[in-house]
């Protein structure tokens, strides 16, 4: 697969890193050449330096052979009118960055498709989605829905509470069939347990569950369940603004951002917060705002150190869920293991989603794991697949895979050796990024 990608900033040269692991013949372009670096030399792509609306830069880039043109720069207007262009020039599919939310809605869906603009992400609100979530299931690091909801991947911090603490997986204790631990992140090393693994103190678990067990399974690792009704939000930019909008309608939130024409947008965008003109890394302004009343901390300026430290500063003044967004990928295990609750990375979130798109019709579904280097993917089982073919334990599982469940007719089934998997089922699967080609090849 031939794939341009327009715009060498943070979100296109992490999505053509990702893409060239793949075998997939990459050309990342960009005006400034102090951005393409040496990424030619160093990874398996073509740079070119070039204007992405220009035409006469996308015939030399060879966009009319290819089969997706990707415009990722930081500027809406930029990308898509590359994509228009690259579309006349006879890119088969394109997709563009976009900082609009109403373009994203489902009526304007076939108006731009009309235009040629076959794809759009927004990796602001695909992160404020992330932050929403987080804080609507609390006692997590990490939740999704799979599987139409039929299925929840939930990823929890182990306390001295657990009560599966030190115990392997062959005694036994893990066969009541109510959920499954898929993967375990100790350290920076993500580890698919085996019978002999235990579970301790301070691990990061991931955990597949069928939605009627979700209680039994937080009793079972010590968890608590809190409500969250103030919530601090520091930086004042798209996240923050798309995520106060919608959570301002059951919680309290407060905005700290210090740039003052920032804070006269947002007073206008989104009137069910309290807008405060402060800078949000000085202990004292968090003092006076109510820092140690507040429930939650969500840390989203552009600076990975000053959200990373502004969320330690909440937890010493005891708010027991912090958000941070990190976008410098090397400081991610600094900020697990700085105990901060959950670490946001927009462009894996967007990469992850522009991913889905170049896989297999059988895949239905893929969501990054940013914190174990991993993804879940949802494939569809068809009839006459390998993977129907015998039961889980005798299949060709890759071992940086691990099965977690199924959903057969809207219900969510955990999988054993024993488990037979059926046309029509949604599989869901835990597996480290480079073997999804392989469990590509059991769906087909």
């Amino acid at each position: 697969m031939r794939i341009v990608i327009a715009g060498a900033g943070e979100v296109g040269t992490h999505l053509a890193k990702l893409l060239s692991r793949e075998n997939m013949e990459i050309s990342l372009l960009d005006e400034h050449s102090d951005r393409l670096g040496d990424l030619s030399a160093n990874y398996d792509m073509l740079t070119k330096v070039g204007n992405p609306t220009s035409i006469h830069d996308q015939r030399d880039v060879g966009v009319k052979d290819c089969d997706l043109f990707i415009s990722v720069t930081p500027n809406e207007s930029e990308n898509m009118t590359a994509c228009l262009i690259a579309n006349a020039v006879g890119a088969k599919r394109t997709l563009a960055r976009i900082d609009n939310y109403e373009y994203l809605l489902p009526e304007n869906r076939k108006f731009f498709e009309n235009m040629g603009l076959n794809h759009l992400i927004y990796p602001e609100v695909l992160a404020a989605n992330e932050i929403e979530e987080s804080l609507r299931t609390n006692w997590m690091r990490y939740h999704l829905h799979l599987g139409q909801g039929g299925m929840e991947l939930c990823v929890i911090k182990i306390r001295s509470t657990a009560k599966i603490l030190g115990k392997a997986f062959a005694s036994g204790v893990y066969n009541h069939g109510k959920y499954r631990i898929v993967a375990i992140k100790r350290g920076n090393e993500t580890i698919i347990p085996r019978g002999h693994d235990t579970v301790e103190e301070g691990d990061m678990v991931y955990c597949m569950c069928p939605k009627e067990y979700m209680e039994y399974m937080r009793e079972e690792l010590g968890k608590t369940k809190r409500e969250i009704k103030n919530v601090i939000i520091f930086g004042g930019g798209r996240i923050a603004r798309k995520a106060a909008t919608e959570l301002g309608k059951e919680m309290n939130i407060k905005i700290i951002e210090k740039d003052r024409d920032v804070c006269r947008k947002l007073s206008e965008k989104v009137p069910n917060a309290l807008i405060i003109n402060a800078d949000g890394s000085d202990m004292e302004v968090l003092k006076e705002e109510g820092i140690q009343d507040a429930d939650a901390f969500v840390a989203v300026t552009d600076s990975s150190e000053a959200n990373i430290f502004a969320c330690l500063a909440a937890n010493r003044f005891g708010v027991r869920k912090t958000i941070a967004e990190v976008e410098n990928l090397d400081y991610i295990p600094l900020a697990e293991g700085l105990d901060i609750g959950a670490v946001l990375n927009k462009k894996t979130i967007a990469a992850s989603y522009i991913y889905q798109m170049l896989l297999d019709a059988s895949v239905r579904g893929v969501h990054n794991l940013t914190s174990a280097d991993a993804e879940i993917v949802e494939f569809e089982a068809k009839d006459g697949s390998l993977i129907t073919k015998n039961k889980v334990k005798d299949l060709d599982i890759p071992k940086e895979a691990n099965i977690g469940g199924i959903v057969r007719a809207g219900e969510g089934i955990l999988v054993n050796g024993d488990t037979q998997i059926i046309n029509g089922d949604l599989v869901i699967i835990f597996c480290k990024s480079h073997v999804i080609r392989n469990l590509e090849k059991l769906f087909k």
